[in-house]
């Protein structure tokens, strides 16, 4: 058998793996159709979406695994066969931050699939009321950038808002300068958002130290600018030059190249208890020697790791702070539980914005 027959040969192979995929596929689809029937039975307003289902099954794959089909590619796929399954008993809807092509957008799609119905909104505040109405089922909001830091912003909405951590993305940033023109001499304007244009500075000082650069809304909106103007280029996602039909004249030009942004999942409903997760609180102390003390204290004594804590004025009165905390647990743990009891005795207030897995 020469090659081209081998090669013939292993495409009809294929051909015919690919028939049997698709009926498993479907004969799946009919097993989660049954699923999310016996959910509304049980509770009409149940998510369909489960994380900690999700998590398991990606991680029974992979132990299983035998290669040569990377582990690393088993949670994309898989996330795409659950997206379109669960569209099958209604869209997933989800509200973030537009428009189209944004990083956040990006960060909804890796969550929720492609099969989701993603609603861009103007602002993070908007986010937070189309989930509190009751418009969509999840929000995707910025929380924090690995370069620019904490979006405060998104933490002071938490304050008022009644709505619960369910989930968080961890979003590779990668920055490409798109145009129009496949040249890198045609560009005589560059456009992006503030953040961009900041995570970009040394690149753009080194390689268009000439090349007025302007702020835009959103590197989605850069993009669109490049529509108008064929001498103009923006800095965006690879998606923005699908989206808008760009050339990459240059990819990745980030300075940080371990550049990554946290998103958090917004829903009227808390997430269901997985084994690895964490939780998000938000407490105030009064204002005395010792006060970040008593509230350090209480982890320890029970063996709970802070992975995170921020500090922000309260709005209400002056010097008084509120505080973020991220640690590892979840509220149903007895260890967790005790902890949080603790605290409540030695703050002015503390509220859970939720307990929900750990990304992989």
């Amino acid at each position: 058998m020469n090659h081209r027959e081998k090669i013939d040969e292993s495409r009809k192979a294929i051909d015919r793996l690919d028939d049997e995929i698709l009926n498993l596929l479907n004969e799946r689809s009919g097993h989660v159709i049954a699923i999310g029937h016996a959910k509304k039975e049980i509770d009409p307003t149940a998510h369909l979406h489960t994380q900690g289902r999700e998590t398991k099954i990606v991680e029974r794959l992979a132990k299983r695994n035998p290669g040569p089909f990377p582990n690393s590619a088993i949670r994309p796929v898989y996330r795409e066969i659950m997206s379109a399954s669960l569209s099958l008993e209604g869209k997933q809807t989800v509200a973030y931050l537009g428009p189209p092509a944004t990083f956040t957008h990006l960060a909804a799609l890796k969550k929720f699939g492609e099969s989701a119905m993603c609603l861009p909104v103007n602002g993070i505040k908007d986010v937070f009321e189309e989930v509190e109405r009751g418009r969509v089922r999840f929000g995707v909001v910025p929380i924090e950038n690995s370069t620019e830091g904490v979006v405060n912003y998104t933490l002071d909405l938490f304050i008022d808002s009644n709505l619960f951590i369910y989930g968080e993305v961890m979003q590779e940033v990668s920055h490409h300068l798109l145009s129009k023109s496949s040249n890198v001499k045609d560009i005589q304007a560059i456009y992006s958002h503030p953040h961009a244009i900041a995570q970009c500075r040394n690149w753009l000082e080194t390689n268009f130290p000439n090349v007025p650069v302007a702020e835009t809304p959103s590197t989605a909106k850069a993009a669109e600018k490049c529509q108008e103007e064929a001498n103009a280029g923006a800095i965006a996602s690879e998606l923005a030059a699908q989206l808008y039909d760009l050339h990459i004249v240059k990819s990745r030009i980030e300075d940080n190249i371990n550049n990554f942004t946290r998103f958090l999942i917004l829903s009227q409903q808390p997430s269901e208890r997985t084994g690895k997760d964490k939780t998000s609180v938000m407490l105030s102390v009064k204002d005395r020697a010792g006060a970040l003390y008593d509230l350090v204290r209480p982890f320890a004594s029970h063996g709970i790791n802070m992975t995170k804590i921020e500090s922000r004025p309260s709005r209400r009165k002056a010097w008084e702070y509120i505080f973020f905390v991220d640690f590892e647990g979840h509220q149903e743990e007895e260890r967790v539980r005790k902890a949080l009891e603790e605290l409540t005795n030695r703050c002015l207030f503390l509220k859970v914005l939720g307990s929900y897995p750990t990304p992989a």
